[in-house]
């Protein structure tokens, strides 16, 4: 839908004489206007608008499926090669896209291979962090006043770019320095970072329209999106290279400022991401791209005075720390900084005596053991009726799972990786350890074996006790516990899914009866930001399932739809008056 100017509904709205004189004394619209020539007022450089431009149509970036003997098969497998040719890669700070190196050099390993680095990075001082704030700052208000279409053009050549010329490389950073095989890959460092992009184009262009739909006579009123006042910092995950590029994205396509402090185990992928946005023309100094010791760089950032908005995606335990040290700090700020965040999840199956077994296990499978269960949204706990267990639903899961081929991402066969990092790996196995001793029975998997990379065999654990440790701790790893619950506490069930744990990411509903679906629809209302019937609780795509959960999951801002882009910037409603008043006394007031 093509967003006119905030002149443009101005004026449908404004008497007929104001439409007549528009043109002689209504400024130039801003919304969605471009390309301009330039002027200065008071040492403010002020660019005129001279049309209002239709963005490209927006859809979803095509899958591409890597089949035996394909083109796109040869181009991955040719990059992933190179890549490891080339490697370990030095990467650097980069500062108003300059590169800086410390000489404090940290490794990036690669988790199927821990012996050997795809990358080494040079970590941030606080010297080099201070300098990307300062120069951000510096450089904000030319990027707020760059007109909105070259703003927009920027993240959709971004995106052609990783489409095509950037597609391979990109995927195979993804898949040697976070484990990811082909396909989980494509879904994310291709398609789901493209669709980042150019969805953000699509809403902020959305966003800028909306505009006050009344207008009194002789009144114009428009509603300016400014940017905040400030800088943003990005704080992005190891598990999703569009993530990444989402949380510095979204953010900076409104006007702001941002520092990129990436996960120290998506680093070499994240660095490709901020040279593919500096060479589709973001400038320089808009997002500064900052290694180091997390705990160190992100508190140097929410200290300064002026931390305008955090944009987060990891722990609860952490995101809820950097809530209280931002609070703490409220009197050193300009405003009351934005706090964005997407953190854990315990999410959930649950299946009715209705649902269809086949379907309902291979959903299951998929949801808890794509890339090793290292998604946000990946299933940990089901809850399965007590006829369907042991009607075929137990054997096929054991069936199924003890089929899955584990193995490094440079085998095609691997339908899953490895685990992240020896941390991952030591919480994981210990959990699953710790499970066996309260009476949990292991019932497929339960092996691992951390000696050339992180393995760890898809696992599904059997409990008697709906409150068991892997029922309500959140493992982040290739871990399924299954509760079997009798026919007729259906109802019951759906009340103890949403009072077991204090998450609420995503969920999932399976049966064929429908007012099975409604009821669970009904009762598990808030267990679930991301609700799903006869669907896996995985796999939200960008402009169809806007993701994000509440509780201690976030603050269910919804990444991938419009409503993020509401928390980065600071409107400015505007009342222009044409009729001068002659006097101030009111009719009211006379007798």
């Amino acid at each position: 839908m093509f967003a006119r100017s905030s002149v443009a509904r101005g004026l449908a709205k404004a008497p007929r004489a104001l439409r007549a004189q528009s043109s002689r004394t209504l400024p130039p619209a801003t919304a969605v206007s471009a390309f301009a020539s330039s002027s200065r007022v008071a040492g403010v450089r002020m660019s005129s608008q001279l049309a209002t431009f239709k963005i490209p149509e927006i859809d979803n970036e095509p899958m591409r499926s890597y089949p035996i003997g394909s083109a796109d098969r040869k181009g991955l497998q040719e990059a992933v090669d190179k890549m490891l040719k080339a490697g370990p890669f030095e990467v650097p700070c980069v500062i108003n896209g300059k590169e800086v190196k410390t000489g404090n050099l940290q490794a990036q390993p690669m988790p199927h291979d821990h012996a050997n680095n795809l990358c080494t990075y040079h970590a941030a001082t606080a010297e080099i962090v201070n300098k990307a704030i300062e120069d951000s700052l510096a450089a904000r208000q030319a990027w707020e006043e760059m007109p909105w279409a070259d703003k927009a053009a920027i993240f959709l050549k971004a995106a052609d770019l990783i489409a095509e010329k950037y597609r391979f490389e990109l995927m195979a950073a993804t898949m040697l320095g976070q484990g990811k095989n082909a396909w989980q890959a494509e879904i994310d460092a291709a398609a789901e970072l493209c669709d980042f992009f150019r969805f953000s184009v699509k809403y902020v262009e959305e966003l800028y329209a909306n505009q006050p739909p009344r207008n009194s006579q002789g009144v114009w009123n428009r509603t300016e999106y400014r940017p905040l006042e400030g800088f943003v910092l990005a704080v992005t995950p190891f598990n999703f290279t569009a993530i990444g590029g989402n949380l510095v994205g979204a953010p900076a396509i409104v006007g702001n400022v941002c520092v990129w402090k990436p996960s120290p185990q998506a680093t070499y992928s994240n660095y490709l991401v901020h040279k593919i946005l500096l060479e589709a023309g973001l400038p320089p100094s808009v997002v500064q791209f900052v290694p180091g010791n997390p705990a160190e760089v992100v508190q140097q950032c929410i200290d300064h005075e002026k931390f305008a908005a955090l944009h987060f995606t990891g722990s609860t335990h952490v995101f809820r720390k950097l809530w209280k040290d931002i609070s703490s700090n409220l009197e050193k700020y300009r405003g009351y900084p934005r706090i964005v965040g997407e953190t854990g999840g315990k999410n959930f199956h649950l299946y009715h005596p209705s649902a269809d077994i086949k379907s309902g296990v291979v959903q299951a499978i998929r949801a808890a053991f794509e890339y090793s269960g290292q998604k946000c949204s990946a299933l940990s706990r089901v809850y399965v009726p007590k006829s369907l267990w042991n009607n075929g639903f137990k054997e096929e899961l054991i069936t199924q799972t003890e089929g899955i081929t584990v193995g490094p991402c440079t085998e095609w066969n691997n339908f899953t990786g490895p685990v992240s990092g020896r941390p991952a790996f030591d919480k994981i196995t210990g959990i699953i350890e710790q499970a066996k001793k309260e009476g949990g029975k292991v019932i497929a998997g339960g092996k691992w074996d951390d000696s050339k990379g992180f393995f760890i065999r898809p696992t599904v654990i059997e409990t008697s006790d709906p409150q068991a440790l892997t029922m309500t701790t959140e493992i982040f790893g290739p871990v399924m516990t299954v509760y079997v619950y009798e026919d007729a506490d259906f109802e019951k069930t759906c009340e103890l899914i949403d009072n077991t744990t204090e998450y609420a990411l995503t969920g999932s509903i399976f049966a064929q009866d429908r007012q099975a679906l409604v009821t669970a629809a009904h009762k598990l209302r808030n267990a679930a930001g991301n609700f799903y019937i006869n669907d896996k609780s995985t796999g939200a795509v960008v402009g169809q399932q806007p993701f994000g959960g509440a509780r201690a999951s976030g603050t269910n801002d919804k990444s991938g739809s419009i409503t993020i882009f509401s928390r980065f910037v600071s409107q400015r409603s505007i009342k222009e008056n044409f009729i001068n008043p002659e006097e101030y006394i009111y009719p009211s007031n006379l007798v």
